[in-house]
């Protein structure tokens, strides 16, 4: 890039000569007044400075036809020359004894850094804003998309009051809105406003009993023993559950049983347990290490189930946890083995959320509610099937051993949750 000054009496002058000199494709970096210099320089008038600069490519060639210019860009005003100047170059004006025909290598270097600094911060705050605004966009498209899905589901209750109404219902059980939605949105789409009400509730209540699958309970070994193990966390009856499975293996169906118990924190679990295996006159033993659980499955292999009953505890306590986890491990792979995930029905759903969270890594877990008789709403049993995809196996809704068991009932439920008796 070629910078340099040109001097004259007005300013359109000192333009003149540059693009004499350089040609037409010059840019006026600044425009100042000068006084000439010398004795009597206090008594001529001042010249106008002009200052301008040419990229090297647009210098002007040796004597011959001229290639058609470059469009010039419109000549500036002394202040509009200033402002351009400090705005883009952000230079001060040159020095009174600075040379006044040509800028100095470094006041070159100097200036096209500012330039390159300047444009350069144009471009990044460019792509600030750029980002921005594509933030911005995708937020309002999401916002948009989900307005519209829950417009569409507005629409459809209000086109059909009994959907409307059954909704409203399984809000009531604590029926997620999630899961609720999902529900009425699908029925929406095969039925109107013409259906029956029977057609509609039949069309909810197929769905949710598909939903909710046929219970999975404790079924025999192919072959030898099978290892029932019972977890979960602290007071939601996992031994009196035992029990009273226990009760149904042997007096109903004549299995060979033994009840074992991993749980010694609890004050009188052990002791609980072993008054059960008395009534039943079935084996019992307290279970402290991983060998000890590697013996009795071994001790006990002739008969059809081993119940192990294991510590109840907080399941934020990863310590306990990890020690339970290491009486599974321990069996050989021979060993069928089930797992049951005890839960109390009155336990809010965001604390079900957390603790089958905490038991994610014991895979293939099966689900057991307890205290159906505790509370008047099961949603929260629809919510954590869904959530979960573990099976449904039993129920359980009283104290009273063996009777107030029975496997899950998906009819049952259903009907409940829908506001039936």
């Amino acid at each position: 890039m070629i910078i340099k000054k040109f001097q004259g009496k007005t300013e359109d002058e000192a333009v003149a000569q540059a693009k004499k000199e350089l040609g037409n494709g010059i840019v006026i970096m600044n425009v100042r007044n000068a006084k000439k210099k010398g004795f009597l320089s206090v008594f001529k008038k001042s010249l106008v400075e002009v200052t301008v600069a040419l990229e090297e490519e647009q210098e002007k060639p040796q004597p011959k036809p001229l290639p058609k210019p470059q469009a010039a860009r419109p000549v500036q005003s002394p202040r509009q020359g200033q402002q351009t100047y400090q705005a883009r170059a952000g230079a001060a004006p040159l020095a009174p004894g600075a040379n006044p025909d040509i800028l100095s290598e470094s006041e070159k270097k100097q200036a096209e850094d500012a330039l390159k600094e300047r444009f350069s911060g144009k471009d990044r705050l460019l792509e600030e804003k750029l980002d921005s605004l594509q933030m911005f966009i995708e937020k309002q498209l999401t916002k948009e998309a989900e307005e519209s899905r829950l417009s569409a589901e507005t629409d459809i209750k209000e086109q059909l009051p009994v959907l409307k109404l059954i909704y409203n219902t399984l809000i009531e059980n604590e029926v997620t809105e999630k899961y609720a939605n999902d529900i009425i949105g699908e029925v929406g789409k095969v039925v109107d406003p013409s259906s029956s009400i029977d057609f509609v509730l039949a069309n909810v209540y197929q769905k949710m009993v598909l939903q909710f699958g046929q219970p999975k309970t404790i079924l025999p070994a192919r072959q030898g023993v099978k290892v029932v193990f019972f977890i979960g966390p602290t007071g939601v009856g996992k031994t009196t559950t035992i029990a009273k499975i226990a009760s149904i293996l042997t007096v109903v169906d004549k299995k060979k049983i033994a009840l074992l118990t991993a749980d010694t924190y609890r004050v009188g679990a052990a002791e609980q347990l072993r008054t059960y295996a008395g009534i039943l006159e079935v084996p019992f033993r307290v279970i402290y290490t991983a060998d000890e659980m590697e013996t009795a499955v071994r001790d006990f292999k002739s008969l059809d189930y081993i119940l192990v009953d294991t510590a109840g505890h907080s399941h934020n306590n990863d310590e306990l946890k990890s020690g339970m986890s290491q009486f599974f491990k321990v069996l050989p792979e021979s060993v069928e083995k089930d797992l049951y995930l005890v839960l109390s029905a009155t336990t809010k759903y965001r604390d079900l959320l957390s603790i089958a969270d905490a038991y994610s890594d014991f895979k293939g877990y099966k689900l057991i509610f307890t205290k159906l008789d505790e509370t008047l709403s099961y949603g929260n049993l629809f919510n954590l099937k869904l959530k979960t995809g573990a099976d449904m196996s039993y129920i359980t809704c009283g104290q009273r051993v063996p009777d107030d068991i029975a496997p899950f009932s998906p009819q049952t439920i259903v009907k409940q949750l829908l506001g039936g008796g």
